[in-house]
């Protein structure tokens, strides 16, 4: 039965539906937003990002708080742009392939794609016609979760999750073909469909003997990078250098950078990194998928994200309270989620297509 993808995912709770990681939660979310006098209190905890980073805010915006050395380069494809108009832009602002594309509204990994050419480019214009971001793509080899908050008022800032994200690769033996070696693989075999269509051009090629090949690179768990806890590397050196980005950012407290580097070393020198997202409230301390780990477990998961919480809670009351920041229009956010939910079925179904 550990060969069987469903049953796997049914009995390891490292990949349970994300309703499990929340709808337990929801009686503590209901008793702190009833202390606060507010159903969505926690929507001014980032005053700078539309409703704090709760998913319907502009990634390329959000990237904009962050100086520009620090960010990958990035160009905003509206809607309805030609791929000649894009191509301009891409080679204006000196970029080549491959690149990274994405919606400009996006989570959880959907339809992010590293495109190869022009043609894989116009491929993904025809199929997505959305807000997108076009970014240069880092070739950095490490990738970092780095969860961050700063009380409005404080000094210092404190991290409170750091994840290493590992990207799955598979080894040559002079004798299997790329198939075999996806399903063969512990981990692998768990994404086959998303795989098999990220590499339909190559699943008979037979790899070399050691020969490795990294099936994706784009560090989110649904795309079947493993997460693994980092929060050993947490330390005042680390807390420093982070703080003193984030203290550039004004009006974001809480939330996680994904940042890709080439060694720590160099990462704590402020040399050879780029931050590729800003998450807000949405954000996730994503150790808690870790389920190797010592400590790991599905109500120590629980534990995490609820204490997380309560660290959002605390800023977004400070806000209003110490900064005057008024709470949102109830009316106008449930709208807002309403589109949200709409959005989100239509990423959902644009990305199960294979393109």
């Amino acid at each position: 039965m550990k060969s069987n993808p469903v049953f796997v995912k049914l009995t390891e709770w490292e990949h349970w539906p994300t309703l499990m990681f929340y709808v337990p939660l929801l009686p503590y979310f209901i008793f702190r937003s009833l202390k606060a006098g507010h159903p969505f209190f926690y929507t001014v905890t980032n005053p700078a990002i539309l409703y704090s980073g709760n998913g319907t805010e502009s990634k390329f915006k959000t990237l904009d708080l962050l100086p520009e050395s620090l960010r990958p380069i990035s160009l905003l494809v509206v809607k309805n742009d030609s791929l000649l108009s894009v191509l301009e832009k891409i080679e204006n602002l000196g970029l080549d392939f491959p690149l990274i594309i994405k919606p400009n509204i996006g989570f959880r990994g959907y339809l992010v794609k590293k495109i190869d050419s022009p043609k894989a480019l116009e491929n993904y214009l025809r199929h997505v016609d959305e807000e997108l971001i076009i970014q240069e793509f880092v070739p950095y080899e490490n990738e970092l979760g780095i969860f961050y908050h700063r009380i409005p008022g404080q000094t210092k800032g404190k991290i409170t999750s750091v994840t290493i994200k590992k990207f799955i690769k598979v080894k040559g033996d002079g004798i299997l073909t790329l198939s075999a070696l996806i399903k063969k693989d512990k981990r692998a075999f768990l994404y086959t469909d998303l795989f098999y269509a990220l590499h339909q051009d190559q699943l008979n090629k037979i790899l070399a003997k050691d020969e490795e090949l990294t099936l994706s690179l784009i560090g989110n768990h649904s795309k079947g990078t493993q997460f693994i806890n980092g929060n050993h590397l947490i330390d005042q050196e680390l807390e420093a250098f982070i703080d003193k980005i984030c203290q550039k950012m004004q009006g974001w407290y809480y939330g996680r950078l994904d940042i890709k580097y080439e060694s720590l070393h160099q990462l704590l020198h402020g040399e050879a990194f780029k931050i590729l997202e800003i998450n807000g409230i949405i954000s996730e301390p994503t150790h808690i998928y870790d389920a190797s780990h010592e400590n790991a477990s599905y109500f120590n998961a629980l534990k995490s994200i609820n204490e997380h919480w309560s660290i959002m809670g605390k800023i977004a009351v400070k806000n209003h309270k110490e900064k005057n920041i008024s709470y949102p229009s109830i009316k106008n956010y449930i709208k807002n989620m309403l589109w949200l939910r709409s959005y989100t079925l239509k990423l959902k179904k644009l990305n199960a297509h294979k393109f």
